[in-house]
């Protein structure tokens, strides 16, 4: 099962994870990193470089997180999201957002 990207990242955008993906599957929103379920290969490299806790395994996603694995699939192949290879500065903000739940209302979709 591929790894996927919750709530946790929204505002924050911490890119360690990027740099250890040996198969580049991060795709890269305005706030929000999603992974392509095609292109992970279930390593689970990306895990410990997360400083919020929000990459999990599909297999063990928490059930009020279970709608975060059909999300990083369809923001994976929706325009605008870009592949994302290379770590680089988080949000400005991602402090002050850094330990709040339940940001999906804050999902920001680039623009068409």
């Amino acid at each position: 099962m591929p790894f996927v990207v919750t709530d946790s990242c929204i505002q924050c955008k911490y890119t360690d994870c990027v740099s250890v993906c040996p198969m580049d599957c991060f795709m890269e929103g305005p706030n929000f990193l999603v992974i392509d379920p095609d292109g992970c290969i279930d390593c689970s490299m990306c895990v410990p470089e997360c400083p919020v806790g929000a990459i999990y395994n599909a297999t063990d996603l928490p059930a009020a997180l279970a709608h975060f694995e059909d999300l990083n699939a369809k923001l994976a192949r929706q325009a605008g999201w870009k592949p994302i290879t290379q770590a680089k500065a988080p949000l400005p903000e991602h402090a002050q957002w850094k330990d709040r739940t339940d940001k999906l209302p804050l999902l920001q979709m680039p623009p068409a």
